[in-house]
């Protein structure tokens, strides 16, 4: 059982590490990408994870940021980038001032991410790690619902994925919402994984959304704001700080964002865990 003293060390340390996937504000960003940035700075974030630069150049897009004091703790980057160029996929996390570069995503055939799948990926995670590493960032992937096919031998392409992959090279971050959905328990996978988990995107689930599906997507009505939905987060919460995460975003993939993401940002700030 926690002690008094270390739930509130706990809380004090989530909140301050509670930021913003920018990805959340991508409609606002195709109309203006300082708009969206003073969105971010308004909804009273200091922390943010980027999904490209929109309109400006990565250079461009890390004056706007130090302009509002956001910090980039995180850049997401797509994995044919990482495959076409990763040098320069590292100099732009770099640039933007992220400690951690993560792939978002992996392009999967007509049988789905398959075991084998996940043996290449996890061979090109490691080497990609091993650039990221000296250059003084951290790697990671953010599993999206499609990697936990189980197979008769009860595994799950993700899995082999964490298997396979080095830990000092390799890290994860979860999605809560795409463990969900697919039907894993994301208590269960921070326990499995301690130490694998440092980021983790903090986004609910509607109250009686079909879970148990693997496809990777779902509608945009099945994501809520944060405590609206059918998930545990004190005890997520919880879990993920005894597992390592360091930094949480809030990720707003649902219809109606700007009405949303502050709702979820006071429903986490007065969780009491």
């Amino acid at each position: 059982m926690l002690s008094a003293g270390t739930i509130t060390a706990f809380a004090e340390g989530f909140q301050d590490h509670l930021g913003l996937q920018l990805w959340s504000l991508r409609d606002q960003t195709k109309q203006s990408t300082t708009g969206a940035l003073d969105l971010a700075t308004r909804f009273g974030f200091t922390e943010v994870e980027t999904a490209g630069t929109g309109s400006l150049s990565v250079a461009e897009f890390a004056l706007e940021l130090q302009a509002r004091k956001l910090t980039a703790v995180s850049a997401h980057t797509g994995y044919e980038v990482m495959q076409k160029d990763p040098a320069q996929a590292i100099a732009d996390a770099k640039a933007l001032g992220a400690k951690y570069v993560i792939v978002p995503s992996l392009p999967r055939g007509k049988e789905g991410f398959t075991v084998e799948d996940a043996r290449r990926v996890a061979a090109e995670f490691n080497t990609w790690g091993a650039a990221v590493k000296a250059a003084g960032l951290q790697f990671g992937y953010h599993p999206h619902g499609f990697e936990f096919v189980v197979g008769t031998d009860g595994k799950t392409p993700f899995d082999v994925l964490a298997s396979e992959t080095d830990p000092a090279l390799v890290c994860f971050e979860m999605d809560v919402f795409w463990i969900v959905h697919p039907g894993q328990d994301p208590v269960e996978l921070l326990e499995k994984y301690s130490g694998r988990w440092r980021l983790m995107h903090v986004k609910d689930i509607r109250k009686g959304a079909v879970t148990g599906i693997h496809t990777g997507s779902a509608p945009p009505t099945d994501k809520v704001a944060v405590g609206d939905g059918q998930i545990d987060w004190p005890a997520v919460l919880r879990a993920a700080e005894k597992a390592g995460v360091k930094h949480y975003f809030i990720e707003d993939e649902g219809v109606q964002p700007l009405k949303e993401i502050p709702a979820s940002l006071r429903y986490l700030k007065s969780l009491k865990l």
